[in-house]
């Protein structure tokens, strides 16, 4: 490891079914935020009249916000992703690989779908980062080493 938490090293390589099956580098992410997921929920809970806790295992959703400036060439990518999922009113599966040196971690994103992309940017005092939401089936974590 680098000693370091940095996040403007990460690389996240993007594979969508029967769209963009050669990986693409998804970059020019917005300042403050490359992505955003949620805690995975594991159990569900239900604690009887006596007190008594139970809990059955679930399978809990994986969502991920990517964030993505207005003038990313990364935007054509969900461009076209969703445009070509509302013109053939179908969904598209997509996988990613992505790699934090900073940490020595690399994850493998599998059977994700597309959930929403905010395809025009808001106008403030300039244009604002679009978010797309996926939602990954199953998310793992590996050691990386770039060496």
């Amino acid at each position: 490891m680098s000693n370091t938490i940095t996040s403007a090293d990460a690389i996240m390589m993007l594979t969508v079914t029967n769209l963009y099956t050669t990986a693409q580098q998804i970059q020019g992410f917005a300042a403050e935020d490359i992505f955003d997921t949620e805690a995975l929920e594991l159990a569900q809970t239900v604690r009887g009249a006596d007190g008594k806790l139970s809990a059955g295992f679930i399978y809990g959703d994986l969502p991920q916000t990517i964030h993505i400036m207005p003038d990313s060439d990364s935007r054509v990518i969900f461009d076209t992703w969703a445009t070509t999922s509302r013109t053939s009113v179908a969904v598209f599966r997509c996988n990613m690989t992505l790699i934090l040196p900073a940490i020595g971690r690399k994850y493998t994103l599998t059977n994700g779908v597309l959930k929403r992309w905010k395809a025009m940017p808001d106008a403030k005092r300039v244009l604002q980062a679009s978010q797309a939401l996926i939602e990954w089936e199953s998310i793992t974590a590996e050691v990386y080493s770039a060496s």
